[in-house]
């Protein structure tokens, strides 16, 4: 049985409405980058795969690459475009 990391993904805007909820907690293998965690979204929820190119990812209050490892205990941001006036 291999071990798992647990990460905290935090959702905004478009993602947290689609989603209907705020915050998910999911299990990845080690090893496993921050881009995992949008594809395992977006393959759940494929009305989001627009905004896939264009999302940005936050790991402890720290923008990150997509290739990022991911580490127990993260806390992971997937931050879609905004508009504001």
């Amino acid at each position: 049985m291999s071990e798992t990391i647990t990460v905290t993904v935090k959702l905004f805007a478009a993602y947290q409405e689609v989603c209907g909820q705020s915050d998910l907690r999911w299990q990845f293998e080690p090893g496993e980058a921050v881009a995992a965690v949008g594809d395992r979204l977006y393959a759940q929820y494929p009305n989001l795969a627009r905004w896939r190119e264009v999302t940005r990812y936050g790991v402890n209050l720290q923008f990150v690459p997509p290739e990022t490892l991911l580490q127990d205990g993260d806390e992971v941001v997937l931050i879609p475009p905004v508009s504001g006036g």
